[in-house]
C-alpha cells in the first residue's frame, strides 16, 4: 500500500450479454493480482448505444449491467489500465484517488 492509504479506484461498466466478466475477473485476480475486486449486478442501465437493460420477474434474459470495482496503488492501476485496453470499449472504465481507512 502507499502512505495515507492512498489508492486509485477504477469502475468498469459491461454487459452480461458481452461475455467479458470471467475473463476481466481472471485477469483481475490471477494475472494483475489487485488488492481488492467486487462486483456488481444492476437492475437497469444504458450506455451510448440507448438500449436499456432490464430485469423483470419473468425475464429470462441474462444481458443485465455489470459493473466491476477495483482498487490498488495508482502505479498498479495505470499498469492493469494499460492491460485491459484491448479488452474493455472506450468510455467503459472510469477511475479517482481515495483513501484506504487505517493507511500505513
Amino acid at each position: 500500500m502507499t502512505q495515507n492509504g492512498e489508492i486509485t479506484m477504477v469502475r468498469i461498466y459491461l454487459t452480461e450479454g458481452e461475455h467479458q466478466f470471467k475473463k476481466l475477473m481472471a485477469i483481475l485476480h490471477d494475472e494483475e493480482k489487485v488488492r481488492g475486486v467486487t462486483a456488481f449486478r444492476g437492475i437497469a442501465g444504458f450506455g451510448q448505444s440507448g438500449k436499456m437493460h432490464a430485469s423483470t420477474l419473468i425475464d429470462l434474459s441474462l444481458n443485465l449491467p455489470l459493473v466491476v470495482e477495483f482498487f490498488d496503488s495508482s502505479e498498479k492501476v495505470k499498469q492493469v489500465l494499460n492491460n485491459l485496453n484491448t479488452l474493455i470499449k472506450p468510455g467503459h472504465i472510469v477511475s479517482w484517488p481515495a483513501q484506504v481507512n487505517g493507511g500505513e
